[in-house]
């Protein structure tokens, strides 16, 4: 029984290990800005907008200029009704899309200056003790196993040893999220300048609001995922350890799968709310 007892403990330990250090990361992820995640890939994603992507946001302007020129023209009976407003109204549309081509960068990190300040502002509201106490509950489960018989024991070496892999692939999972969010803001941002020069035609300006919606989207995302760490946190401290150890178990093993299938769905959640497709 105790060779039993202390192999439970193990499985307990490290399973309430791995979720306790996974957890406590994801607050501290979702509050990052792409500068401050990874400085280095920060930079190279930078470099690239403005050697790659830049020249072709400037072809793109200069298309987007001529169809608005010729649209104008039209637009007025082939300039027999003039006036000269529509100069200084189109002057005015090319400077304000060369202004945002220009600072796409500037514009593009407000947006997730505005998303880490909801998730710093959300920090100190929602409960941040999301710590199982590994060490009260060990004592307490320890307890019921010793009035446990052998073959009870070794149904629950199984259980914690099976759930103890299930919360690794919940750790990866959760690591997959956190970082696949942070990559698909550098995607994003890595072709910032295109949608960007299409925002002062009437008719290709769909693509920049769009591209502007997805942006802000990336930016809400880290704020609902402090309020699904909010909510873990809430279910695991009114958890109580029943005398059923098993169902005490698969507990916390659901509210882990629910804390990761949460954070799933925010990404899709922010899109729809939003209307960025």
């Amino acid at each position: 029984k105790e060779l039993l007892i202390g192999a439970i403990n193990g499985n307990l330990s490290n399973m309430f290990g791995d979720v306790n250090e996974k957890v406590g990361t994801i607050a501290a992820q979702a509050g990052q800005t792409p500068q401050g995640w990874n400085g280095g890939v920060f930079s190279m994603i930078q470099n690239l907008s403005q050697t790659v992507i830049l020249p072709i946001a400037g072809i793109v302007i200069t298309y987007v200029l001529c169809v608005e020129l010729i649209s104008m023209v039209t637009d007025k009976n082939s300039l027999h009704d003039i006036d000269t407003f529509m100069f200084f109204k189109y002057v005015f549309k090319a400077w304000v899309a060369v202004f945002l081509v220009t600072h796409v960068f500037d514009i593009t990190m407000a947006v997730f200056d505005v998303g880490q300040h909801l998730v710093n502002s959300a920090a100190g509201v929602i409960s941040s003790d999301t710590a199982i106490d590994v060490e009260n509950t060990l004592a307490t489960m320890t307890a019921n196993m010793e009035t446990m018989e052998v073959p009870e024991l070794l149904l629950l070496v199984m259980e914690t040893a099976a759930v103890s892999m299930c919360m690794k692939i919940m750790s990866v999972l959760i690591t997959v999220i956190l970082y696949g969010r942070m990559i698909e803001i550098y995607l994003t941002c890595s072709v910032a300048p295109i949608p960007f020069a299409t925002m002062t035609n009437r008719e290709w300006g769909s693509i920049g609001n769009n591209y502007l919606k997805g942006l802000f989207a990336l930016g809400v995302q880290g704020f609902f995922i402090m309020v699904c760490v909010g909510i873990y946190a809430v279910l695991v401290n009114e958890m109580v350890i029943a005398a059923n150890l098993h169902s005490a178990i698969f507990s916390i093993a659901a509210y882990t799968v629910i804390l990761c299938f949460s954070l799933f769905k925010t990404g899709s959640l922010a899109k729809s709310i939003f209307h960025a497709h």
